[in-house]
């Protein structure tokens, strides 16, 4: 073969590797599906390992647990779903938005709100909040900590008198490679 030939393939085809790389780069993340309970199936990253009852208690303690949460392998990233009674309905997303928004804004230091909408999302509408949260260490002294900041995506369901909270919380450090993964957990949740 003539090298000069064989230097126009290459050439081409070195010019062609970073279309390959970006087209790759936005790939949607393979998830496997998973019930949670008997009218919820959600999508996982197939490296995401549900936490143990002890682990949900120790890491979210509250009175009422979470129904699963599942985190990446170092434990960095979480995904939550949690369910409790409520006597709002459906029709009140618009106001429950606003509710949720003003909440958001009272428990962190700042939050940056990149999403606030009510979307269709597998035929059902969904609240969805996707902001960068920070939360400051407001204590006066000499051994103030640095403030923590997180990437979250908060995802809401009104079914059958329970309200159905789906949230993707990542450090901020790590948003680029995770946004794109927790967008895709939230297009994946089937609520019958």
């Amino acid at each position: 073969m003539n090298p000069a030939f064989r230097f126009s393939v290459l050439r081409r085809a070195l010019a062609l590797l970073p279309l390959v790389w970006l087209l790759t780069a936005f790939a949607p993340p393979k998830l496997k599906k998973v019930d949670v309970a008997k009218n919820l199936t959600v999508g996982v990253p197939a490296d995401f390992q549900p936490l143990p009852d002890d682990a949900i208690a120790t890491k979210y303690p509250a009175a009422r647990k979470p129904l699963a949460v599942f985190s990446n392998p170092a434990g960095r990233i979480d995904y939550s779903i949690a369910a409790r009674p409520t006597t709002f309905t459906n029709q009140d997303y618009a106001l429950l938005l606003k509710i949720y928004e003003s909440k958001l804004k009272s428990t962190y230091t700042k939050v940056d709100i990149l999403t606030h909408d009510i979307k269709t999302i597998n035929k059902r509408d969904f609240i969805v909040l996707e902001f960068v949260s920070t939360l400051g260490d407001t204590r006066r002294g000499r051994e103030m900590m640095a403030p923590l900041r997180r990437y979250e995506l908060m995802q809401y369901a009104i079914e059958g008198g329970q309200q159905y909270v789906f949230h993707f919380i990542s450090p901020v450090e790590e948003q680029a490679q995770y946004q794109p993964v927790a967008q895709a957990i939230m297009q994946s949740v089937e609520l019958k």
